[in-house]
């Protein structure tokens, strides 16, 4: 698949299929738990591609709220930030989980600003082992992110939806569509 680009104001919005471990950006964001001690999916691979530094980092940060993110350095990453953003886990809807989503996106921009930082990049939280649905995800993600850049660009000069298979890459294409972006 291609990437797909487009453009709000001064901020490049991309979608690609990658392995996020492995991107030179400012900051990735995890998909992580609540205790943000490593998991599976993205965020033990963010885990063991960080070294065992980033747990001991983690560590110290006392765990973090559903619909919340906290930033940490990205020690053996390219990326240097990793922010910790928990999902919330699907029991077919309700109880706010789609504000709980639409959170993790706004949070982790949020502190990508306090940083200055002007490059990210979201896995698709969420639509893993927590059973998101991944189209609603996706349309989630990006009219979350593109509102809060268009609205508070905060410097961010690119946001990378780094996607895990070529049918999350679909989603998040098909939200830009949705959206008039392309």
């Amino acid at each position: 698949m291609a990437p797909l680009t487009a453009e709000i104001g001064e901020t490049q919005l991309d979608v690609i299929v990658a392995d996020i471990t492995t991107l030179d950006v400012d900051a990735i964001v995890n998909a992580a738990n609540t205790s943000l001690l490593g998991g599976g999916g993205v965020d033990g691979a963010i885990h063991r591609a960080a070294g065992p530094e980033l747990l001991a980092e983690c560590e110290t940060l006392g765990g973090c709220p559903t619909g919340a993110a906290k930033i940490t350095r990205g020690y053996r990453l390219k990326a240097r930030h990793v922010i910790h953003a928990v999902g919330p886990v699907w029991h077919g809807g309700g109880s706010n989980k789609e504000t709980l989503l639409a959170g993790c996106y706004r949070t982790a921009l949020d502190l990508a600003a306090a940083q200055r930082l002007t490059s990210i990049a979201f896995p698709a939280i969420s639509t893993g082992v927590y059973r998101f649905p991944a189209d609603l995800a996706a349309r989630i993600a990006v009219g979350t992110v593109t509102a809060e850049v268009a609205a508070h660009p905060r410097g961010m000069k690119r946001v990378i939806f780094c996607c895990f298979s070529e049918a999350s890459a679909e989603h998040h294409k098909a939200a830009f569509g949705d959206l008039g972006l392309v």
